[in-house]
């Protein structure tokens, strides 16, 4: 039975809960594990006087220190600059629950909680900053510009405080800074790339904080041993300059990267014992250089998009412990040359669209390795998809080899126009690109239509419009406008209409080898098709073209043959121009002719078997 002072006690107790409950959160606050949170409005306001304090450039000036004034002396002008950035930082701390700056008061820099002093490396009789450690001090405030006086620094551990803001621009000045750790921060902005910067950088952690952008290629060009990225907002594709870096772990998970996987990840073959993408948007197949990774110990590529087959080259993975790549579009068979990999301890392949697996990648089989395979579309195993989740997946293949990503090289896209071009190259016998036709010399031999220029040639101003009507010869519609000047010529060029119409005027390649000059025979050449359709009126046009442009040249044969260069130079530049303007209408129509005659450029062939 309760005593009655007991009971008196918890009475008293409960009154005084509300002052026990305070003094818990106060002890609660002043714990190393505890931190307390800030809100966004907190947050800006320190962003905001850290931008305010940023001198033009964000650098500061070479001579700054000399103006500082200090009553203290200091053992040598190192730790006096020592002095002004620690003092200029405990200024702009904002909040300090563990009280680790309190300590930060006099000229003995070396005795100030979390600074760390040695003998400089170029002077060792010098005593310097060499190294600041205040992890979890869950300090909030901001990194002022003075910092970049502690030259000495050599290391620079903040992680899991509450700095907010950017990394000053001033850090370029820390040139033996060997680990820079800012990571679980409140730390905004692009990639920092001042830390690119830094000549002796050899692991850089920036996780946990809201960094953003793109990620430079130039970073994964640059001497680290070890780059954490996870846990921000980067949104970028990995660069191609991947495969370059010769760091050992690189973690950029919980990301917002996209793309692939780059193939010069395999040149990391020598230096890369730990490499985690998880939790991005990456998709594509993944490269076959990932086999030659004999080094990796720990491989995560889960919770992406990944799609496609593991490759047989995953077997090179000879060392990897941890194999993760749950929660993608994987298909295919986890093959026994995976599931036996020598030093694997954990494969986790679950999530995914595998329709078949090896005996020894079963859960049960092995004591020394745990599989994962639960969630795919493996025939008779326990917790998978149902076959209308499948089917969509499996039906669909993807072919790597294919693909822009871990497949062979891209498909050439442009190659397959040029086919849909060639149409186009008989248009330009229409103008300037008449030219075009000049490289289609054997079928010059149409020029038959030569013998016709007798008749044409008492129409010299017709000479000038033979260009156009060149242009215009796949118009059925010129024709007629040609019979309307010169009453006995349209009778002419109908009797022409039938001499292409009849076979012999195909014939007469000899004579049409002795003008080869002619430039304006490849026009005909496309049009020697047309005369085999004698039924479409687009044929017609043909024949006066041929009429009036011979006429001239056998008018006068021997200047003929001399001028005809020139003469299909100019008419397809001014020419062509100024007869278009004075047939409105039949030019309208010529745009159309185009097209028909692609039609008949078919049949060519067959009459013509050099064509």
């Amino acid at each position: 039975m309760m005593s009655m002072k007991t009971i008196a006690f918890l009475q008293d107790a409960s009154s005084c809960f509300p002052v026990l409950l305070l003094i818990s959160s106060l002890t609660l606050a002043s714990s190393p594990y505890f931190s307390l949170a800030l809100s966004d409005s907190e947050t800006a306001f320190i962003a905001r006087r850290q931008l305010l304090s940023l001198p033009e450039g964000g650098k500061l000036p070479d001579d700054y220190e000399s103006h500082v004034k200090l009553k203290f002396t200091f053992e040598n002008p190192r730790l006096r600059r020592a002095y002004i950035a620690l003092q200029a930082w405990k200024s702009a701390v904002h909040s300090d629950p563990l009280k680790t700056t309190h300590s930060w008061e006099g000229p003995n820099v070396c005795d100030y909680k979390g600074v760390f002093c040695a003998h400089a490396l170029d002077d060792r009789k010098l005593i310097v900053v060499a190294g600041i450690d205040i992890n979890h001090a869950d300090i909030a405030g901001y990194l002022p510009v003075e910092l970049g006086l502690l030259t000495d620094l050599a290391l620079f551990h903040i992680n899991t405080n509450r700095f907010c803001g950017i990394i000053p621009k001033s850090f370029s000045e820390l040139t033996i800074l060997h680990e820079l750790d800012v990571s679980n921060n409140r730390f905004v902005g692009p990639f920092p790339e001042v830390v690119i910067s830094l000549p002796a950088l050899k692991f850089l952690d920036l996780r946990y904080n809201n960094f953003e952008g793109e990620l430079p290629s130039a970073l994964f060009e640059k001497d680290l041993d070890a780059l954490f990225l996870n846990n921000n907002r980067f949104v970028s594709i990995i660069p191609e300059t991947f495969g370059s870096s010769p760091a050992s772990v690189i973690v950029v998970a919980n990301n917002k990267l996209s793309g692939c996987i780059p193939k010069s990840i395999g040149k990391m073959f020598n230096t890369l014992n730990e490499i985690v993408l998880q939790n991005n948007n990456l998709t594509g197949c993944l490269p076959v250089e990932m086999g030659m990774l004999g080094n990796v110990t720990v491989l995560d590529i889960s919770s992406n998009s990944f799609s496609g087959v593991l490759g047989k080259t995953f077997k090179g993975l000879g060392k990897v412990e941890e194999l993760n790549v749950a929660n993608n579009m994987l298909t295919g068979f986890a093959s026994d040359d995976i599931c036996r990999l020598p030093s694997l301890k954990n494969f986790t392949f679950s999530s995914n669209y595998f329709n078949g697996e090896a005996e020894s990648c079963q859960p049960s089989k092995r004591r020394d390795c745990v599989f994962d395979d639960v969630s795919n579309c493996i025939p008779d195993r326990p917790k998978q998809k149902s076959a209308k989740e499948c089917h969509p997946v499996l039906s669909r293949p993807v072919e790597c080899s294919q693909s822009m990503c871990g497949g062979g090289s891209p498909q050439p896209r442009p190659k397959p126009q040029l086919p849909k071009q060639k149409p186009l190259k008989p248009k330009p016998p229409k103008e300037e690109e008449s030219p075009v036709t000049r490289e289609r010399p054997p079928p010059l031999k149409l020029p038959p239509p030569v013998v016709k220029p007798p008749k044409p040639v008492s129409k010299p101003s017709k000479q000038e419009e033979s260009p156009e009507t060149r242009e215009r010869s796949p118009p059925p519609k010129l024709p007629p406008p040609v019979i309307k000047p010169p009453t006995p010529v349209p009778k002419q060029e109908e009797s022409p209409i039938t001499r292409e119409r009849s076979p012999p005027v195909i014939k007469p390649p000899p004579p049409v080898e002795k003008p080869p000059k002619q430039e304006e025979s490849p026009v005909t050449r496309e049009r020697s098709p047309p005369p085999k359709l004698p039924p479409p009126v687009v044929k017609p046009p043909t024949p006066p073209v041929h009429s009036p442009p011979p006429p001239p040249v056998h008018s006068p044969p021997p200047p003929v043959h001399s001028p005809p260069p020139p003469v299909h130079s100019p008419p397809p530049l001014s020419p062509p121009s100024a007869p278009i303007v004075s047939k409105p209408p039949p030019k309208k129509e010529v745009i159309l002719p185009p097209t028909i005659g692609f039609q008949y450029s078919s049949p060519p062939p067959p009459k013509f078997p050099g064509y």
